[in-house]
């Protein structure tokens, strides 16, 4: 059972949740993006730009169109597709908080808790997105390659 499975906080009042924990933490320069499979928050902390990007479902998955006596109405599925979201905004936050709370604490530093989520270069590139696939690499072939 997914964390806020049954949450009914709403996806706009999580994302001010995060805001505000995170300007708690001297956080800056807030940005939010969203598109039909993704919502993303952006926020500048500790000198580092941050960008967290939530995978969002389709509004189409047979999940929320379908039961097992056939096809849900509109209105139904409509109802369970933004549950789904609005538990995506309440695990952000569970987890945004854990990280700050782990830094707080002294378990971590910033850097280790953050880096994949860490913006580098001018594209707009995550950390994340540019290390995992040699990690993946790293895995399947024991060796790791990096481009200069």
């Amino acid at each position: 059972m997914p964390y806020a499975e049954k949450t009914s906080v709403s996806s706009i009042q999580s994302r001010a949740d995060i805001e505000k924990l995170l300007v708690k933490h001297g956080a800056t320069r807030f940005g939010y993006m969203n598109d039909d499979t993704s919502a993303s928050i952006a926020f500048v902390l500790s000198d580092r730009q941050v960008r967290f990007t939530i995978p969002l479902p389709s509004r189409n998955d047979r999940e929320f169109t379908h039961h097992s006596r056939g096809a849900r109405t509109a209105s139904a599925a409509e109802e369970l597709y933004e549950q789904a979201v609005r538990q995506k905004w309440r695990a952000l936050l569970l987890v945004t908080r854990a990280k700050l709370e782990a830094v707080e604490a002294g378990i971590s530093t910033f850097d280790q808790e953050f880096l994949a989520h860490i913006v580098i270069g001018p594209g707009g590139e995550t950390f994340g997105q540019r290390m995992i696939p040699h990690i993946e690499e790293y895995a399947r072939t024991g060796r790791l390659e990096l481009e200069a």
